[in-house]
């Protein structure tokens, strides 16, 4: 199991149900101190091995022998979980399209070329379990959000097109799309509101879904119906509404 931003609060919750099965892990990301601690937090939990690697992912050149490395690793990738993201200033982006831009190479550019090539290996393999995750965002653009929405959207829009390239393939691609979750990422926001969740349930869910494989997997479950009213809702409607 290799994961992508595996300090993200999301992915040291699905580690840790694959770390409870025994599983083999590569984990990759920026900050070697936090990196060191959730390595050692899962080796404690049964992992089998566990490898690391410290790199910034939204250095695109370096994902081919990032990959590679995990490879090499753990003898082929089973499976794979892209986590890494960002929750811009949507004002900011607004205002400068430099911002703009690094919210887009964040959250859309640098989880597509990781894609490409984790594809293109289980491919070559003929089987494998590939994860990524979006959000409801890219559902439908909204504008207290659109610029980080927009990422989201393509990126669920590749990940349709791998899913279908590479189902013939024997592997499964999976969006993983949460509503609102209690990370750091989303500190700043207010979380009255029962539609929130934790990185320990979305985490389960996910942990799940990949041995399962759906295409699309909302989570908590009722973001479906939510976000389906939402895409239906007619434009003339749409633009009264404060979201």
């Amino acid at each position: 199991m290799a994961i992508f931003g595996a300090t993200s609060a999301i992915a040291q919750a699905v580690a840790r149900g694959f770390a409870e099965e025994g599983a083999r892990l590569f984990l990759v990301a920026r900050d070697p101190a936090r990196l060191e601690a959730v390595a050692a937090d899962l080796r404690v939990r049964g992992a089998s091995s566990v490898a690391t690697a410290v790199t910034d992912l939204t250095e695109t050149a370096g994902h081919a022998a990032l990959v590679e490395a995990a490879r090499n690793v753990m003898d082929g990738i089973d499976a794979a979980l892209i986590a890494h993201g960002t929750l811009g200033d949507q004002r900011a982006g607004e205002a400068d399209a430099a911002v703009m831009l690094r919210e887009i190479e964040v959250n859309l550019l640098s989880p597509a070329s990781l894609m490409t090539y984790l594809g293109n290996l289980m491919e070559a393999q003929q089987h494998g379990s590939l994860a990524v995750i979006g959000s409801v965002a890219g559902d439908r653009g909204r504008a207290s959000n659109y610029i980080y929405g927009s990422a989201k959207g393509g990126l669920r829009v590749f990940t349709q097109g791998l899913r279908h390239r590479l189902g013939r393939a024997g592997v499964a691609v999976t969006l993983v799309e949460p509503g609102f979750v209690d990370t750091p990422m989303t500190a700043g926001m207010p979380k009255g509101s029962p539609l929130w969740a934790t990185p320990a349930r979305v985490g389960a869910d996910i942990h799940r879904a990949m041995k399962v494989g759906p295409a699309i997997l909302y989570t908590p479950w009722f973001w479906r119906p939510v976000m389906l009213a939402i895409r239906l809702l007619p434009d003339a409607v749409f633009k009264r509404l404060k979201l």
